[in-house]
């Protein structure tokens, strides 16, 4: 394991939590503005938080997977799209700083401590778990998680996902919701952790509003918000030894990113950008 990258003195806010032993909440990110934010929402709550963080899949691994998964007309018709969510993030950066600035709530933080990884599903990782031995493992943003690592401890895995499960699962769900008109079904998941992609068993989730203005470059912006308390509440409830799951009477579909001939058209003949 790394040294510890942040050793600061806990703020107010989280002198005013009931104190965690370190390394009994986990938190997996993949890095990235969304997981920082999620890092100091949850180290508010849980000043024993500690973090693993993995390096995130480089551009060639992601092209490389969504060629084999889609064939290359619709990775490169993605990659494409990228182009454009780029520019919709930047005529969008008022509204964007409007959210952050409307949800103060991960604004201090309390320490956490922050060990390189590498790979959500590497024996650094594995390893990392069995010494901390956290009663709950929080994940934001990684890659898929192997079975191995989810047997590495006696700890529910527990995934926050920008989408309603199972009938958005995988990426950009919010979008996709609006896109087929189903705004009630557009909002946030928390889910334990299996080895398939969003498929495991729900334990909260609600709908999420959007405003107009909003498009593919904040949607998870304003759903952060509401994620990350469903998220503290999951970890509180494994904590007090409360846990429930439910079934949800959905269908089940895995969505992709959209490519740029779709982005436009949904764009164009729906509104939905």
């Amino acid at each position: 394991m790394t040294n510890p990258s942040s050793q600061n003195a806990p703020s107010p806010i989280a002198q005013k939590q009931v104190s965690q032993k370190r390394g009994e909440v986990v938190l997996i990110v993949a890095g990235g503005e969304l997981a920082d934010r999620a890092i100091k929402h949850l180290s508010v709550r849980f000043p024993g938080l500690v973090v693993l963080q993995e390096e995130p899949e480089t551009k060639m691994q992601v092209i490389r997977r969504r060629i084999r998964l889609l064939g290359p007309i619709s990775a490169f018709g993605q990659i494409m799209a990228g182009f454009a969510f780029r520019l919709a993030a930047r005529f969008n950066m008022k509204r964007a700083l409007e959210i952050r600035q409307a949800d103060p709530s991960g604004a201090e933080a309390g320490a956490s401590r922050i060990i390189k990884i590498g790979n959500v599903n590497s024996m650094r990782c594995r390893r990392a778990l069995q010494l901390l031995a956290p009663r709950a493992v929080a994940i934001y943003g990684t890659r898929i998680i192997s079975q191995r690592t989810l047997d590495a401890v006696d700890a529910p895995f527990i995934n926050y996902h920008a989408g309603i499960n199972p009938k958005y699962r995988g990426q950009h769900p919010a979008y996709w919701a609006r896109v087929e008109g189903d705004d009630e079904n557009a909002g946030v998941t928390v889910h334990l952790v299996d080895k398939g992609v969003d498929t495991g068993e729900v334990i909260y989730q609600q709908q999420v509003e959007f405003a107009a203005r909003d498009n593919i470059a904040t949607y998870q912006y304003v759903q952060l918000a509401t994620g990350m308390v469903l998220l503290s509440r999951v970890i509180r409830d494994v904590l007090k030894g409360r846990l429930q799951t439910r079934r949800v009477a959905l269908p089940s579909k895995l969505w992709f990113p959209p490519t740029i001939w779709q982005y436009v058209w949904n764009g164009t003949m729906k509104g939905v950008w």
